[in-house]
């Protein structure tokens, strides 16, 4: 079993209000320098926070989050664990990381996959 850490992608429409949507699930696993996250942006669920809110610009935004953890651009001079911790950094925008949580697992992806049903995607 490796230890890995996760964190949930939120977006936060309106800072005043505090209500948020998870789009995203972001982990890390250092024994096997693995960093992955995936996202699902539910329309619906963003609008009835934020009637007005530019989806186009939401999705933009998430991908760019999806690239960096893929390495892509300036992203790519950082090692698996740098692009985490930058990635989980507090900010202040519409996509915000939450707090990051530990865990133990064997398979990172199937690790990612249930925390992404569990926890992004709405439940079925």
């Amino acid at each position: 079993m490796d230890t890995f850490e996760y964190a949930l992608v939120r977006v936060v429409p309106d800072i005043e209000r505090g209500e948020l949507v998870n789009v995203a699930v972001l982990l890390y696993c250092r024994h096997r320098e693995h960093l992955a996250v995936r996202a699902h942006l539910d329309a619906d669920r963003v609008r009835a926070l934020a009637p007005g809110v530019d989806l186009e610009a939401l999705t933009d935004a998430l991908d760019a989050w999806e690239r960096a953890v893929r390495g892509e651009g300036p992203a790519g001079a950082l090692s698996p664990g740098e692009r985490f911790r930058w990635l989980t950094a507090p900010r202040s925008t519409v996509l915000q990381p939450g707090p990051v949580h530990t865990g133990l697992t064997a398979d990172p992806d199937a690790e990612i996959d249930r925390l992404a049903a569990r926890l992004v995607r709405p439940p079925s």
